[in-house]
C-alpha cells in the first residue's frame, strides 16, 4: 500500500527515543513485527525510512517507535523530532514476513529501537493466550512502562547493558517448548550476538524470524 498516514500522538518513551502513533488509512493492516516505509518531502527531495510496529494490533491507529540521534541524525531525523498531532507523511507497507503469527511461545532478542517489535510481540502473544519473554540488551531502556506491564502480566523479561553478553538471559528463555519461536530485532551486532547465543543454548539460529536493521 502506498498512501499517507496523518500522526495523532507523540510520545517520549526514552532517552531520544518517541513512540509516533497514527491514524490508519482505510484498508491498512499489518502484524506486529512487520516494517512500514515513512517519508516526506524537505528542500524539494523526498526523504524516506523504514520503522517497524510497536503497536500489537492495528485498527483505527497504529503506533511506530523512533530514536533520534540528535549529533547524528539526518533531515528526517529532524523532521521527526518536530512531528506533532497532524504532521502528515507518506506510508508504504507493510513488509516483511518476519513477524508474529500466533505462535503459543514468542521469544524477543531485541536491542536499540527492536524494543519497539518486541513490546508488541509480547503483548499480542499475552494478548491471545500464549507465553511471551523478552531479552532486551540498551543502555536506555525505552518502553519501560510497557515492559513493566508486560512482566506482571507474566512475561519473562530480561534487561541488559549494551556490553552485556547474552548467552546467559536468552539460555534462560528458551524453553525448548513446541511451537516456541525466536524473534530478533535490532542492529547487526546484537542480531550475530544473539544468533551466537541461540545455537549456544542448544537452538536453531536459522529458525529464528531475523529483522537486522543494519
Amino acid at each position: 500500500m502506498d498512501t499517507t498516514a496523518t500522526v495523532s500522538a507523540v510520545e517520549a518513551v526514552g532517552r531520544n527515543t518517541y513512540a509516533l502513533r497514527f491514524r490508519s488509512p482505510e484498508g491498512f493492516a499489518a502484524e506486529p513485527g512487520q516494517f512500514v516505509k515513512l517519508g516526506t518531502e524537505i528542500d524539494g527531495e523526498s526523504v524516506a525510512r523504514f520503522y517497524t510496529l510497536s503497536s500489537p494490533t492495528v485498527d483505527d491507529t497504529f503506533e511506530v517507535t523512533v530514536g533520534i540521534d540528535p549529533e547524528e541524525g539526518g533531515d528526517f531525523s529532524a523532521f521527526l523530532s518536530d512531528a506533532e498531532a497532524g504532521t502528515e507523511m507518506t506510508l508504504s507497507g507493510p513488509f516483511g514476513d518476519q513477524h508474529y503469527d500466533g505462535e503459543p511461545r514468542a521469544v524477543v532478542i531485541a536491542g536499540g529501537p527492536g524494543v519497539g517489535p518486541a513490546v508488541a510481540i509480547a503483548e499480542r502473544a499475552l494478548d491471545e493466550g500464549a507465553e511471551a519473554a523478552i531479552v532486551y540488551r540498551d543502555d536506555d531502556v525505552s518502553h519501560a512502562d510497557r515492559l513493566d506491564r508486560l512482566e506482571e502480566r507474566g512475561a519473562t523479561i530480561r534487561l541488559l547493558d549494551a556490553d552485556a553478553e547474552l548467552d546467559g538471559a536468552v539460555a534462560d528463555a528458551l524453553t525448548d517448548a513446541e511451537g516456541e519461536t525466536v524473534f530478533v530485532y535490532g542492529f547487526a551486532d546484537l542480531v550475530a550476538d544473539a544468533e551466537a547465543a541461540i545455537e549456544a543454548a542448544g537452538g536453531d539460529a536459522d529458525a529464528a524470524k531475523v529483522e537486522n536493521f543494519g
